[in-house]
Formats: C-alpha cells, structure tokens, sequence
C-alpha cells in the first residue's frame, strides 16, 4: 500500500538577521520537534497562498514571502510529507502561539542547535550557512 502524501509549506521568518523557531506541542504529532511554522495546502491553493493563511491561522500573523528556499521530502510512518520552505519577513502581529509551546529566534549559526522535525533539517542546513540572505 502507499504512503499518503501530504504537501506542505513553511515560513522562515527573518528580523533582524534571526530566524522564528517554533515547537510542536507535547502530545501531537512530532510533539516537541522544532520546525519552521506553516502547514497544509487545502486543495486548489498555490503554496505562498497557503503559506500566508496559515501564519495568520496559526501566529495570528501576516507574512510578506520574500524567496523560495527549498523542497524537502520526509517519510513518516504517518505518509511522506513533502514541504516547500520560504524565507519570509513579518508585515504585522507578534506570532501569537496558538498551536505551539514554545519559540525563539535564532541566528543562521544557531540554528543546528535545536531538534529538528526531520522534513525541516534540510532547510535548516541551508539556513545555518547563509550570511546574509
């Protein structure tokens, strides 16, 4: 039988030369990975769409997408997810976390100190040797 694929989409936020970090909740899936915030495309939506509705859904943010970064693929024992990365800036709101424990901001050096959720490793790769972006 074959995996379920899910397409998803996720925000590396940027302020100040730091990137938005956040951990999934105790109790859900990948409960305590960290992972750059997004979520699911619904069907028909364009990926920088859903990208926005779901920083707004789950930050209670908005998001201005500056570039692509990447396309990940991680097979879970729950389906393989297939994740694009965006680097992002924030327009308005204060990332409010409403689906996740915790967060910070990290510099592109920082980043490889946290415990990634594995579809976000590759992205962080990129991220932790950029200089500037």
């Amino acid at each position: 039988m074959s995996k379920k694929i899910i397409q998803v989409v996720a925000a590396a936020i940027e302020k100040d030369g730091k990137f938005f970090c956040a951990q999934r909740p105790e109790g859900k899936s990948l409960g305590g990975y960290w992972e750059f915030p997004g979520g699911k495309l619904e069907e028909g939506e364009s990926s920088e769409r859903a990208l926005v509705r779901e920083i707004q859904e789950e930050l209670n943010s908005t998001i201005e997408i500056l570039s692509y970064i990447n396309e990940a693929a991680y097979d879970y024992d729950f389906g393989t997810v297939i994740m694009k990365t965006y680097h992002a800036r924030l327009i308005s709101g204060n990332l409010e976390l409403l689906e996740h424990q915790n967060s910070t901001w990290l510099a592109p050096n920082e980043l490889k100190t946290l415990n990634w959720a594995p579809v976000d490793r590759p992205a962080v790769e990129i991220l932790s040797k950029k200089t500037r972006l």
